[in-house]
């Protein structure tokens, strides 16, 4: 009442099982191959890089400023910006990391003018820190390789977003 058992395969064939164990071992391979080492010299940075990216951290701390003064300003406006303002201190918080060097927080004034106090007129004043900033930041994007480019380019793109709500 037993079954008969299959034949053991022939030299030189595959089984299922080696098939399997040549792909995980294949997969492997290629994904340790791919990625960098910590010392990745593709992201690292020249000291003109490292002046840009400080010149960043300053257009984020604008943007952050003007989030700031446009709350102060008009408060009626906290329900639809405080959200947008935690996520710009974030970016910000995300270049500080990846600029090297002190990046320590400086008094940045946005745009150098107070925001309005009518909302609708502090909406637009915001609308066009923000939209500065995001075409700052694409600017210097491509002056970059690796995790930095990725990232001025994900704050731009954010920032993007950003103006389009405050439209």
């Amino acid at each position: 009442m037993s079954g008969l058992l299959p034949a053991p395969p022939a030299a030189g064939t595959f089984t299922r099982r080696s098939l399997l164990i040549a792909t995980l071992a294949g997969t492997a391979l290629v994904s340790t191959g791919c990625t960098g080492s910590p010392g990745d010299v593709t992201d690292a940075v020249t000291p003109a890089q490292v002046d840009r990216l400080a010149a960043q951290v300053r257009v984020q701390e604008e943007v952050v400023a003007g989030y700031d003064q446009a709350l102060s300003s008009a408060p009626d406006l906290a329900a639809a910006l405080t959200p947008l303002a935690a996520q710009a201190l974030a970016q910000l918080d995300r270049l500080r990391a990846a600029a090297p060097g002190d990046t320590a927080t400086t008094s940045a004034a946005a745009s150098g003018t107070a925001a309005p106090t009518d909302p609708a007129e502090a909406r637009l004043w915001l609308r066009g820190v923000v939209a500065a900033a995001a075409a700052a930041h694409a600017e210097a994007c491509p002056e970059f390789t690796g995790g930095r480019a990725a990232l001025l380019g994900s704050i731009a793109a954010g920032l993007r977003g950003q103006d389009g709500l405050l439209a």
